[in-house]
């Protein structure tokens, strides 16, 4: 595709078909930002601006999924109050990275991250097994919990792509719960990353409108339908759906 070739109606177009994309993959695991981003690069909006224009766009993918999971969420909410600050200042964090420091470094170790995730995430059942014997509630292991997740959210707050991943990672070692319930964990934790990190660069300003608008509505819809076909998905299935999710991201990173 050549940059800025497509008419308005076919940018728009594109950009709204992106969207559901995105939207389907976040509700699946994760990994919606690699449909945007080069969506949004492929029409000649240069990178950081697209990379916050993409941070605020899928926002709506996460709440379609929460809508879905709510039965599942529903005895978790203390936690997920006491989680929140931490998402929140780590977003801000990353935000703050992003917009004053060099993305470079940062970058290069993506890789390693979202691959690690992966493999602690594949590897939760065995790891769980052999800390058995500590108890969920124990301090450290709750301390563990949330600098994990203050971390995955810095990331959150600076790049994103993979970001459900790693926060499935994080709370599968930590906490005692099947899958469908960490996965709605998972997308009402990304909303609040996603979110404080929108409401950053909406101050910051320098957003694709157009973009924008369009994945506002795409990402909705495709949050949506990815978190219906979630719960009809068996808890092993859906566990091997994030980590070829999860390699693949990895991949695709490392090649650039």
């Amino acid at each position: 595709m050549f940059i800025g070739a497509l008419p308005l109606l076919g940018r728009l177009t594109l950009y709204l078909a992106a969207g559901v994309a995105a939207g389907v993959a976040n509700g699946l695991a994760g990994g919606g930002t690699f449909i945007t981003f080069p969506a949004l690069l492929s029409q000649g909006i240069v990178a950081l601006q697209a990379n916050i224009s993409t941070t605020v766009g899928v926002v709506p993918s996460y709440l379609g999924s929460i809508r879905v999971f709510r039965h599942q969420l529903a005895p978790h909410r203390q936690l997920i109050r006491s989680l929140a600050p931490s998402c929140v200042l780590g977003a801000v964090t990353g935000c703050a990275l992003l917009l004053n420091g060099s993305a470079s470094t940062f970058r290069s170790v993506v890789p390693w991250l979202i691959g690690a995730g992966t493999i602690l995430f594949a590897a939760t059942p065995l790891i769980t097994r052999a800390l058995s014997r500590v108890e969920h509630t124990h301090p450290a292991r709750r301390g563990a919990l949330y600098l994990g997740i203050f971390a995955v959210s810095v990331y959150g707050g600076h790049f994103g792509a993979g970001l459900g991943i790693l926060l499935l990672a994080v709370m599968g070692l930590a906490l005692p719960l099947e899958i469908h319930a960490l996965q709605g964990l998972r997308n009402t934790l990304s909303v609040i990353i996603n979110l404080s990190a929108a409401i950053v660069f909406l101050i910051h300003g320098h957003l694709a409108l157009q973009a924008v608008s369009m994945l506002l509505v795409g990402t909705l819809i495709g949050g949506w339908l990815g978190a219906l076909l979630i719960l009809r998905l068996s808890p092993t299935l859906v566990r091997v759906l994030v980590i070829v999710i999860g390699a693949a991201t990895t991949v695709k990173l490392a090649l650039g």
